[in-house]
């Protein structure tokens, strides 16, 4: 199935954010093993080269690790993805504040509008 990107990022970061986020929801398990470069490539329409760029990124980080002759692996190493699970919310949050900040809303103005939403939402579920 093809995906869409954005042609302002780089796609292998963008397949790198694609690839947290589905370890942080549980998609892919600590240990698990990733696709591999090929059947990336594939799945996601790009080059093998830039799955290969994606894979590399994320070993760099260490939140997979290669095996020879294996594939490429999520860490188990729960510390090293808490600390990216923590390091995409503050992504998230600065995106979300920089663009709050310039619709011109207040610090207090986001809070309670967060706050707002929350309890809405929680209420529906």
């Amino acid at each position: 199935m093809a995906q869409s990107f954005n042609p302002s990022v780089p796609i292998y970061l963008q397949l790198c954010e694609r690839i947290k986020n589905k370890i942080i929801r549980g998609e892919i398990g600590m240990g698990e093993r990733l696709p591999s470069v090929r059947d990336m490539a594939i799945d996601s329409s790009v080059n093998p080269n830039t799955v290969q760029r994606t894979y590399r990124e994320l070993e760099d980080s260490g939140i997979v690790a290669k095996k020879r002759g294996q594939g490429t692996f999520v860490t188990e190493d729960p510390r090293i993805l808490e600390k990216m699970r923590e390091e995409l919310k503050i992504s998230h949050i600065r995106l979300f504040v920089s663009e709050m900040r310039e619709m011109g809303y207040s610090s207090t103005e986001m809070l309670a509008g967060l706050k707002d939403y929350l309890d809405t939402k929680e209420e529906d579920q």
